[in-house]
C-alpha cells in the first residue's frame, strides 16, 4: 500500500477502512458486503494496482497494488476495499514485466487508466474546457478522467416504456447540446440534457415518436487538433464519435455534471420523455474508441484489432483503430454496456454507428454469423429493444440488405437514400428504384424473416447535407474543416435546382422550397421506418458543410427563430407526420404484393413507365388489408420538369378523393389539415413539373 506524501488517509476513507482480496465477478464496481469490490480484465498484465484520487487532486492519496497470488483469478484483477468516502475516485495502473518488444503490448506503468466499466467520470463538467487539477504538471492527457462509482437510487415515478412498433415509429435524430445551444432556444439550460427536456412539448407538437441521440456516453471533445482557418477558432469533437467510457453519460452535457450529476440528469431526460410517449434511441459507437485508445494500456492485444505480427493498428472505421468486438472479453464488455443502458437507463434500443465492424473476426476477417451480432438480437435484457445498423464500415464493407439480423436487426438504409434523391433530383432510370423504396424494399428485407419496419428510411441525417442544403449545394464547402475540403462524401446526389448555394433568385429559391417538401412526402409515405433530421423540418443549414463533425457553433446548432422564418415547411412536417400516423396502409407488417394491396400507374391508369426516360409515378394503396381498415392512399411523383397529367383510379365506393397536399401549390395550399382537404371533382390530376400529390380516399357527404 502506497499514501502519497502530504496525505491523510482519514481525510479519505472511515474508521472502518479495510482491505480484502475481493472477488472476480462482476467486472467493474460493486457494492459487497463489506464496502466495495473493484475488478478489472487484463490477461497480460503482470502487475495491477487500484490508484485512489481525492476531489480535484492530480496526485492520488493511496494505491493499492494487487498481488497476483491473493487479488488475481484468471485474467480478472480483483480487491475489495471498506470504508471509502463516496467522493474518492479511482484508476487502474498496469504493467508487464520483463516489457515486450513485439509492439502487440502497450502497458506503461506512469499511466493511470480509466475503468472499462466506470458508470460516471470526472475531470471534465464543462464543454471545452480542459480540465486540471490541483498539483497537475500539465503533461498527460491521461490524467484529466477519472473513474467514479455511484450507487444512486432514481426515482421513476412509475414512468413506463411506450415500446413502439418499428413501422410505427417517427424517428427524429438530435444532437444534444445542438438542439438548445443557440440562444434562439430561450432554455434555461442550454445545450444540456434539462435543455432538452424543455422541447419535450415542441416534440410532442411536431408529432415524433422517437429520439435518436447522437452520442451522449463520454467522449473527449477536446482531442481534435485542428483551427479553423476561416475564424482560427479551436475546432472540437462536436458529434461525440470517439468513445472513451461505453457506460459514463456526458458530464459536460449536464447542466451540473459534478460529482455524477449526469447520471441523475440524463435519467431525468428519459423519464420526462417517456412520461410525453416519446421512446429513447441512442448512436453508439463500439467500433472504435478515441484518439487516446482508452484500453491500450490494459491489454491493447486483446481490446483493438492489431497486425500480430507487428503491432500496427488495424484500421477498418477510418479513426485510426478498431475494436475486435468478437473477441469474448470485448463482446461481454460490449453486451453489459448495452444492458446497462436499458435495465439502469430505460434506454429504448441503440443504433450502431459502423455496425458491420461487428461483424469482422478477430483479425479483421468478415464473419458470417458474428457471435457479438447473434449474442445482442439473442439477449433477453435486450429483448424488447430496437436495433439499429449502420451497416457499412469504412474499408469498403457495405451489408445494407445483408446484414446478419435473425430477425432482430433493422437497417439504415442506405439504398433508400440514395434512390430517392436520384429520382427527385431528375436522374433517368430510378423509377423502377422509387416504386420499391416507397413500397419498403423487398429486394433488401424481403426474406429471412424481415419486414418492411425493418427499412429505417431516410434522405438526410447528422452525416451529410441537411434537407435545406441537399436542395442547394452541388458540392460540399467544408473549408472550415481545416482538412482542405478532403474531408466529406464527393458523392451528395445533390441539386442545386439551378444555382450552387445562396441566390436571390425567387424562382430557384420557389423550387428549392418544392423539393424539400417532395423529400419529405416521399419519405413519410414510404412503407419501412422514417427517420428525420432534426431541423429539417424547419430548413435548418450548415451552408454547405456536409462534415460539420467538429463545428460547434452556429453551423450546428439548431436556429429556433427558422421555427417562424419558415413556418409553412414546418406546417408541412407536422400535418404529414401526423396523416403517417393516422394511417396503417403506409405502416403496414408484411410486404406489399401487388395482389389487391398496391396498384402502380403512370400518366394513364394501370401503365406503368418502367422505361429509362420516365420520370413520373403513381401509387394506389388499397385501404383493404391492412392492419386495421382505413382509407385508400394514391400518390403522384413527377420527377420531370414539365407539367403531368395522371388518369385517376376510381376511389372505393361510396367514397371520393380528397386532396392532403400537392407540393406544386403555394403554401398554405401545399397541404391540408385533416377534414379540411378540398374535394377532387376531376378524373385527371395535373401536377406540375418537380412536384408530388398526395389524395385519400373519403366517404362522401
Amino acid at each position: 500500500m502506497t499514501l502519497n506524501r502530504g496525505r491523510r488517509v482519514t481525510d479519505f476513507v472511515t474508521d472502518e477502512f479495510r482491505v480484502g482480496s475481493g472477488r472476480p465477478l462482476p467486472i467493474g464496481v460493486s457494492v459487497s458486503h463489506a464496502g466495495l469490490n473493484f475488478s478489472l480484465f487484463s490477461r497480460h498484465a503482470t502487475a495491477v494496482t487500484l490508484v485512489l484520487f481525492a476531489p480535484r487532486q492530480h496526485q492520488s492519496f493511496l494505491e493499492l497494488p494487487l498481488d497476483p497470488a491473493v487479488n488475481r483469478t484468471g485474467d480478472l484483477w480483483h480487491i475489495e476495499v471498506r470504508g471509502l468516502r463516496s467522493s474518492v475516485r479511482y484508476g487502474w495502473r498496469a504493467d508487464r514485466q520483463p516489457g515486450p518488444c513485439d509492439g502487440l503490448h502497450r502497458f506503461d506503468v506512469s499511466k493511470v487508466h480509466l475503468d472499462p466499466y466506470a458508470s460516471a467520470l470526472t475531470g471534465a463538467s464543462t464543454w471545452g474546457v480542459v480540465a486540471h487539477r490541483e498539483g497537475e504538471d500539465g503533461n498527460g492527457e491521461e490524467g484529466r478522467r477519472r473513474s467514479l462509482f455511484l450507487a444512486e437510487e432514481f426515482d421513476w415515478q412509475y414512468v413506463r416504456r411506450p415500446r413502439i412498433a418499428l413501422p410505427d415509429k417517427v424517428i427524429y435524430e438530435l444532437h444534444v447540446r445542438g438542439f438548445t445551444r443557440h440562444a434562439s432556444s430561450g432554455v434555461a439550460y442550454p445545450g444540456t440534457y434539462r435543455g432538452l427536456i424543455e422541447k419535450i412539448p415542441y416534440l410532442k407538437s411536431l408529432g415524433v415518436t422517437t429520439v435518436e441521440l447522437l452520442p451522449v456516453y463520454e467522449f473527449d471533445e477536446n482531442d481534435n487538433t485542428r483551427f479553423n482557418p476561416v475564424t482560427g477558432e479551436r475546432l472540437l469533437n462536436y458529434w461525440g464519435y470517439g468513445p472513451i467510457a461505453f457506460f459514463a453519460p456526458k458530464a459536460s452535457y449536464a447542466a451540473d455534471g459534478t460529482n455524477g450529476g449526469q447520471v441523475h440528469e440524463l435519467k431525468e431526460l428519459v423519464r420526462e420523455l417517456h412520461r410525453a410517449g416519446l421512446e429513447v434511441i441512442l448512436d453508439v459507437v463500439f467500433n472504435h474508441t478515441g484518439p487516446l485508445m482508452p484500453f491500450r494500456g490494459l491489454d491493447n492485444q486483446v481490446y483493438y484489432l492489431v497486425d500480430p505480427s507487428t503491432g500496427v493498428d488495424r484500421d477498418f472505421t477510418g479513426c485510426g483503430n478498431t475494436l475486435r468486438c468478437n473477441h469474448p472479453v470485448v463482446r461481454d464488455l460490449i453486451l453489459s454496456a448495452l444492458r446497462y443502458w436499458v435495465a439502469e437507463m430505460h434506454i429504448d434500443g441503440f443504433r450502431f454507428d459502423l455496425a458491420s465492424i461487428l461483424s469482422r473476426g478477430r483479425e479483421g476477417e468478415i464473419l458470417a454469423v458474428p457471435p457479438v451480432l447473434e449474442q445482442i438480437a439473442a439477449d433477453p435484457v435486450l429483448g424488447d429493444t430496437t436495433l439499429i445498423a449502420e451497416a457499412w464500415d469504412a474499408a469498403g464493407l457495405n451489408q445494407v440488405g445483408r446484414f446478419p439480423h435473425w430477425g432482430r436487426w433493422a437497417e439504415w438504409n442506405g439504398a433508400y437514400r440514395d434512390d430517392v434523391r436520384r429520382f427527385l433530383r431528375g436522374d433517368a432510370g430510378k423509377v423502377g428504384a422509387l416504386a420499391t423504396r416507397l413500397a419498403g424494399s423487398s429486394d433488401l428485407y424481403g426474406s429471412e424473416g424481415r419486414a418492411p419496419g425493418h427499412s429505417v428510411n431516410f434522405v438526410t441525417c447528422h452525416d451529410g447535407f441537411t434537407l435545406a442544403d441537399l436542395v442547394s449545394y452541388e458540392r460540399k464547402r467544408n473549408e472550415e474543416n481545416g482538412e482542405g475540403n478532403r474531408d466529406g462524401t464527393d458523392q451528395n446526389d445533390s441539386w442545386g435546382c439551378g444555382a450552387d448555394g445562396p441566390t436571390a433568385d425567387r424562382a430557384i429559391r420557389r423550387l428549392r422550397e418544392q423539393q424539400s417538401r417532395n423529400f419529405l412526402l416521399v419519405l413519410l409515405l414510404s412503407q419501412g421506418t422514417p427517420m428525420l433530421l432534426a431541423g429539417d423540418e424547419m430548413g435548418r443549414t450548415q451552408n454547405g458543410n456536409n462534415n460539420a463533425y467538429c463545428q460547434d457553433n452556429a453551423t450546428s446548432w439548431l436556429d429556433w427563430g427558422l421555427v417562424e422564418r419558415n413556418a409553412a415547411l414546418h406546417r408541412f412536417t407536422r400535418v404529414l407526420i401526423a396523416f403517417r400516423k393516422r394511417h396503417p396502409v403506409l405502416r403496414r407488417r408484411r410486404f406489399l404484393t401487388g395482389k389487391g394491396d398496391v396498384a402502380w400507374h403512370g400518366t394513364r391508369l394501370g401503365a406503368p413507365d418502367w422505361g429509362p426516360d420516365s420520370r413520373v409515378l403513381a401509387m394506389h394503396l388499397s385501404g383493404t388489408g391492412a392492419v386495421e381498415q382505413d382509407d385508400d392512399v394514391y400518390l403522384a411523383v413527377n420527377g420531370s420538369d414539365t407539367v403531368a397529367r395522371f388518369e385517376l383510379p376510381a376511389p372505393p365506393p361510396g367514397t371520393w378523393w380528397v386532396r392532403v397536399a400537392d407540393t406544386g401549390a403555394a403554401p398554405p395550399g401545399d397541404v391540408a389539415e385533416e377534414g379540411e382537404e378540398p374535394r377532387v371533382t376531376s378524373a385527371r390530376l395535373r401536377l406540375r413539373g418537380r412536384s408530388c400529390a398526395l389524395l385519400r380516399s373519403r366517404p362522401q357527404l
